[in-house]
């Protein structure tokens, strides 16, 4: 089940007072054990009215009415997305919202997604399915011919993702089956970054193969955080193509790191590409 978890507005929020260390902290706090427990989807926190909108339909015809809006305790100022199997568990992840927002003194919403099973079977609701056949999320996984575990605590430094898995092949059942000298290998890695994850292994003799033909894609907001992050890939790796402005893409660049995995690197790539 998926539920929005809604922060109300209140006078601070309404007049751009920004949270202080000690809250941001709570929340990047927060936010990560939800990540680390498979709930959390995502979520922003939103700025004052007055710098939004309300578009109002008349007989089909829109008129925009600038905010401030008045009522603050019924307007919204942030939320997340949950992905739990109840209320119960939705409720139980709200109480947890940290206690430095507001001086404890928050006010949450709780409101659960429709799903296609509340409505009347139909063409319509047939083309909604057919974009529930979309898979859930993409992933890549890559294959390490006995480094794996130094390249994803360098990935996870680099992209500043979460390293929610690294599993040996002597942990897990199968350890039997493979030779000792594989044991202390990794079987599955797995970094989080913003919900998307980059999974490797090694593979043992003549199972790995150097990847070819693929590469990993990373946008960033700012062409700085973009470069930086290219800089650090291309460190004792081989650049395919250089970091700088396109004809679809602010900036964009290619490289083959240490490890022999490729990248593509970009910031503001252009609509339609």
């Amino acid at each position: 089940m998926k539920y929005m978890l809604m922060r109300k507005a209140d006078a601070d929020t309404e007049n751009a007072v920004l949270p202080t260390e000690e809250v941001l902290q709570a929340m990047a706090d927060y936010n990560e054990r939800m990540t680390q427990a498979g709930v959390f989807a995502g979520g922003d926190g939103l700025r004052p009215t007055r710098e939004g909108c309300r578009i109002q339909f008349r007989n089909g015809e829109p008129t925009v009415i600038n905010g401030p809006f008045e009522q603050t305790s019924e307007l919204l100022a942030g939320y997340s997305v949950l992905e739990v199997d109840s209320l119960e568990d939705a409720i139980a992840w709200a109480k947890q919202w940290p206690k430095e927002d507001a001086g404890g003194n928050a006010t949450l919403e709780l409101r659960r997604y429709f799903t296609m099973e509340d409505f009347e079977p139909g063409p319509a609701l047939e083309k909604h399915r057919a974009q529930e056949k979309l898979p859930r999320e993409m992933n890549v996984h890559v294959a390490f011919g006995g480094n794996c575990r130094e390249a994803m605590e360098f990935y996870a430094e680099v992209t500043a993702g979460h390293l929610e898995a690294m599993i040996t092949y002597g942990k897990t059942p199968a350890a039997a089956d493979v030779p000792a000298e594989m044991h202390d290998r990794i079987v599955h890695a797995s970094l989080n970054i913003r919900g998307r994850r980059l999974m490797g292994a090694d593979m043992g003799g003549e199972c790995y193969q150097p990847p070819q033909g693929a590469q990993v894609h990373l946008e960033y907001d700012t062409p700085d955080q973009a470069e930086r992050v290219f800089r650090a890939l291309c460190e004792d790796g081989t650049v395919i193509m250089p970091f700088e402005q396109t004809f679809w893409a602010n900036r964009f660049g290619m490289t083959r790191d240490r490890f022999g995995i490729q990248w593509m690197i970009s910031n503001d790539i252009a609509q339609g590409q």
